[in-house]
């Protein structure tokens, strides 16, 4: 029922890009983009009202607040971003859920590792704003995840 109703409302809006995008780009665009924007509003959030923009220290390492703003916003939209992209834009992958869900969690830890390396450059070395920093990481890890999302984690398999 969800399913149904977020498909009938990307949809509704894919109509004037019909003829420039395959659907399931627009899909991909719309979903992502809402948890992508769901995710930066998570971090703000988190860094600037949570952490208070302060180091986290845990007894063996202390983590930046930045990096920990980054971690418990994934918290969130690991799952929204599986869930959107199995049921929604990559609904017709014929690969098992657990296989999907195992591609997703290596998919998700490398790009967990683009976002660290991405934000220690842009923040601590280019010396950006970390919300600055953090929309720069999020457009090049989404171009590397739906690339992969789309060729290894949903792809549909040909049978013989």
């Amino acid at each position: 029922m969800i399913q149904n109703l977020i498909l009938q409302i990307i949809d509704f809006f894919y109509q004037p890009f019909a003829k420039i995008m395959p659907r399931q780009t627009f899909r991909y665009l719309a979903c992502g983009g809402s948890n992508t924007a769901l995710d930066i509003f998570l971090y703000f959030i988190c860094y600037n009202f949570i952490l208070h923009q302060q180091m986290v220290q845990l007894p063996f390492i202390s983590i930046s607040a930045h990096i920990a703003a980054l971690f418990m916003s994934m918290a969130v939209t690991f799952p929204t971003g599986f869930l959107l992209s199995k049921f929604v834009v990559f609904s017709d992958s014929n690969l098992r859920g657990r296989i999907q869900l195992f591609r997703y969690f290596l998919l998700v830890g490398i790009c967990v590792m683009l976002n660290y390396v991405l934000m220690k450059l842009f923040v601590d070395r280019l010396h950006l704003f970390p919300t600055v920093g953090k929309i720069c990481t999020t457009v090049l890890v989404v171009i590397f995840s739906y690339l992969t999302q789309k060729k290894f984690t949903f792809k549909v398999k040909q049978t013989s």
